[in-house]
């Protein structure tokens, strides 16, 4: 039975393109009636290729409509050796096209959903979509036509390939169940981040940005924050420093960042964390914050540590301590059990210190390096990371953005911090800052932070933090938006919890594979057209959208600062002689 174009709307007379001559489980053969003709068509002056690969396109399907996809376009054996080019465009051609099928649409609703409610007859119709109706499948996937128009809609761009069809998406659908933004370098990434920061500026939104590169810094305007911790080479006009004191680390982050090694290194690094903590609970029990164990007594020390919830407290995690004594600490705790004249006191120093030597050396090394200047080294004066963090919860502002360029990769720093302020708004979730005011987390070039294990075989930490907030952050109201060029170094566990995917062109099969894998959306047919996405065109797909639909992104109003040298300005000034 077929369906009547005036109840729907959208199945054009004007866009059929053929009819039905073959129908299987996952795809149906279609006789295209216009493969032939030279270019394609125009309606309202708007583009449709009536049968070209890539193009979405309606079926007739007995009392419903089904969405496909050109996937093939091929003449049969016994006329593509006859074939010949028509420039005038009047040859009749007999070709055959592939749809694979990728929903179902209500015929009264337009609802879309995935799977196919009914298979088509043979001889049913085929029509190109309509970019109007495709443009509003975002919208359509929840109740069709009866849902009214949200008052709060993102406007990401317009349906790629045509030109005037605007794409909005609700935040509800695009980040809340996360955000993942996946391309290879220069297919467009930064510019749809960008795109998504713009339109969620229009509203009364929270964003966290981790600009990992600087590139952002672009963005102005009085609803924005900018910080930087460290000292980076580009800084943001109106950015302020901040620091990120060891007092956020827990006692896993120093133990990664140390890496002790063998069976001395791990115990006496973490016995010393223990009596730092214990003296900075109890200051007359140290000199100068260190306590004294080389042949020192130990009854003030047990006195302290029995007092009160000490002993508990020395081991949790959490509780502070001055890192920078670190060192006189670990020196002081290789001695002897106790004195063997003298139970009540410490015995002398020990042989254990030179097997600690190299664990002295890096931790020096490490709280002084540049890398970590943000953490170890940093201003006393300056705010911390926490302080301008909640100031900016409870403001008007609608970005903070943390540039972390300055911070080096060496001994794990970047993913460490990156760890530690994830935890950060993880505990602030937990607590439950952000019911009201939902906050989206958005995470440049995560593929250096999410996935990552640091320190050595016996003292592993898996920086797991933005992983425990995919996992959970959502009840909470934080959510995650990642950017990364590299899909196949996310865990699947990540990617897995990502609801909406926005993806960029692909041309690494592995990084396709994983993206495949990760979003039961996607198959292989439609993974196959992601390496030949233009720039600034990205696949549209998750649990909200389960027909992939391709979108244009619009341009930034403040687009990013992410474009490399320019070769031909540069080496073209003063063009040196070549050698003789």
């Amino acid at each position: 039975m077929n369906l009547s174009l005036d109840r729907t709307g959208i199945l054009l007379s004007e866009l059929r393109v053929g009819v039905v001559s073959s129908v299987s489980a996952h795809a149906v053969k279609v006789n295209l009636a216009h493969a032939g003709e030279v270019g394609g068509h125009y309606l309202d002056a708007h583009r449709y290729g009536k049968g070209e690969v890539g193009e979405l396109v309606l079926v007739e399907a007995q009392q419903t409509m089904l969405l496909g996809r050109i996937t093939e376009v091929a003449l049969p054996d016994r006329d593509r050796y006859e074939i010949t080019q028509d420039f005038d465009g009047l040859r009749k051609v007999d070709a055959i096209g592939v749809v694979r099928l990728l929903g179902s649409i209500h015929p009264v609703t337009l609802k879309v959903q995935a799977g196919i409610s009914s298979y088509p007859r043979l001889g049913d119709r085929v029509f190109s979509a309509p970019g109007h109706f495709v443009s509003r499948i975002p919208m359509l996937t929840d109740n069709g036509i009866d849902t009214q128009v949200p008052p709060v809609a993102l406007r990401l761009g317009v349906v790629a390939g045509d030109s005037g069809f605007p794409l909005s998406v609700t935040p509800e659908k695009l980040f809340g169940r996360h955000c993942a933004i996946l391309g290879s370098t220069g297919g467009g990434k930064s510019w749809t981040t960008a795109r998504i920061i713009d339109e969620c500026r229009r509203y009364k939104a929270k964003i966290v940005l981790l600009d990992a590169t600087a590139e952002y810094r672009s963005l102005s305007g009085e609803d924005i924050h900018h910080r930087h911790l460290g000292k980076p080479l580009h800084v943001a006009r109106n950015s302020t420093g901040i620091t990120l004191p060891p007092t956020n680390f827990t006692e896993g982050d120093f133990i990664a960042l140390f890496q002790p090694s063998g069976k001395t290194q791990g115990p006496k690094l973490r016995e010393a964390i223990r009596s730092l903590r214990l003296a900075r609970l109890v200051p007359e029990i140290a000199s100068k914050g260190v306590i004294k164990k080389v042949n020192a007594p130990k009854d003030d020390y047990r006195a302290a540590l029995n007092a009160g919830n000490n002993a508990a407290l020395i081991e949790d995690p959490t509780q502070p301590f001055d890192v920078h004594l670190l060192v006189r600490q670990i020196v002081q705790e290789c001695c002897y059990p106790e004195d063997s004249n003298n139970p009540g006191r410490w015995g002398g120093a020990s042989n254990e210190l030179s097997y600690c030597s190299s664990l002295l050396t890096r931790i020096v090394a490490i709280t002084r390096s540049p890398a970590l200047f943000c953490v170890f080294d940093a201003d006393p004066q300056l705010p911390t990371l926490a302080d301008r963090l909640d100031a900016f919860l409870k403001s008007d502002a609608t970005v903070f953005r943390l540039c972390m360029s300055a911070i080096g990769y060496e001994f794990g720093a970047r993913e460490v911090i990156a760890n530690a302020i994830g935890r950060m708004l993880l505990q602030r979730a937990r607590g439950e800052m952000f019911r009201a005011s939902p906050l989206l987390v958005i995470l440049d070039e995560a593929h250096n932070f999410l996935g990552k294990s640091v320190g050595g075989e016996d003292y592993a930490l898996n920086l797991d933090a933005f992983e425990l907030i995919a996992k959970e952050g959502r009840k909470y109201g934080l959510n995650i938006c990642m950017a990364t060029q590299r899909p196949r170094d996310i865990t699947e566990g990540v990617l897995s919890q990502m609801g909406t995917l926005l993806v960029h062109r692909l041309t690494n099969d592995r990084d396709r594979e994983v993206v495949e894998r990760a979003c039961g959306e996607i198959d292989r047919a439609a993974a196959a057209f992601l390496p030949n996405l233009k720039q600034g065109e990205v696949a549209l797909v998750g649990v909200d959208f389960p027909i992939p639909v391709t979108i244009q992104i619009d341009r930034p109003r403040q687009p990013p600062l992410s474009d490399g040298p320019s070769y031909q300005r540069l080496w073209g000034q003063d063009t040196a002689s070549p050698p003789t």
